[in-house]
């Protein structure tokens, strides 16, 4: 079981309800916002892979779940605009803030924004537009207590400041499906595919970033069940294989398509 803990959020979960439920009617714009309130330390960030990886990698697989397909390009814009201590870093180990946009087939987009600080605490929301309604999530705080004085009106409180305090139930719910899939002999709710789809999701953001262009998926990832434009359908035991290959540079051989 791949650890992507947001999917089991009792936020996100709602949102993901709504849609599958058909609430909204068809998905036609998800966006999502992730910020941190404080920049990790430099060791974090050196060979880290950088902010796709590392942190925007959980915002695109959410944006895959919510739209429940697969992607089809991305494109990726990176700054640093915080911390000047790793502006000299390689790739996207030097972005401190970034914008990215997923396509998903006719023309749906999922647009994320992330940032390495936030001052007023750690920010996660969603937002799924239909054609026939919105849903969306508030970010989340310890609590629901607000202060009405003659200078302020607000929360009484800062937001969460830890990803493990603000997504302590989705931890909770994560472990339970994994041994409920362990008694029950089923699959992990959340497999190894997902993760390495999420990673290529992450590379790809990267190689726009650096080359400012549109990057198909199939460059990154070149078949997943046939839903990307020109790809074989492989075996799913194949798929994580080919990928690593992809990212050694190994030159073998590539797995025989699935028979029609």
């Amino acid at each position: 079981m791949t650890a992507l803990q947001r999917r089991f959020d009792p936020n996100f979960s709602r949102v993901k309800r709504s849609i599958a439920e058909g609430t909204i009617g068809e998905t036609i714009v998800v966006k999502l916002c992730s910020r941190d309130p404080a920049p990790p330390p430099l060791k974090y960030v050196q060979g880290g892979g950088g902010i796709f990886k590392d942190m925007a990698i959980h915002d695109l697989d959410m944006s895959r779940f919510l739209m429940g397909e697969d992607p089809l390009e991305v494109f990726a814009t990176g700054s640093c605009m915080i911390n000047q201590e790793i502006a000299d870093l390689p790739g996207p180990e030097a972005y401190d803030t970034a914008t990215i946009i997923v396509k998903y087939r006719e023309g749906r987009t999922a647009t994320i924004d992330v940032c390495r600080q936030a001052t007023y605490g750690y920010d996660q929301r969603a937002e799924a537009l239909g054609t026939a309604a919105m849903v969306m999530t508030d970010n989340m705080y310890p609590n629901t207590a607000r202060v009405f004085t003659g200078d302020f009106v607000g929360m009484a409180d800062l937001p969460y400041d830890f990803f493990m305090s603000r997504y302590i139930a989705a931890y909770e719910a994560e472990t339970v499906a994994f041994i409920d899939s362990i008694e029950s002999a089923s699959d992990a709710p959340v497999t190894g595919e997902d993760g390495v789809i999420a990673l290529a999701m992450a590379i790809a953001a990267g190689l726009s970033a650096k080359e400012q262009r549109w990057v198909k998926l199939s460059e990154v990832l070149p078949a997943l069940d046939g839903s990307m434009e020109g790809s074989p359908r492989l075996r799913k035991r194949d798929r994580l294989s080919a990928f690593l290959r992809s990212l050694g540079g190994a030159r073998t051989s590539e797995p025989e398509p699935i028979p029609a």
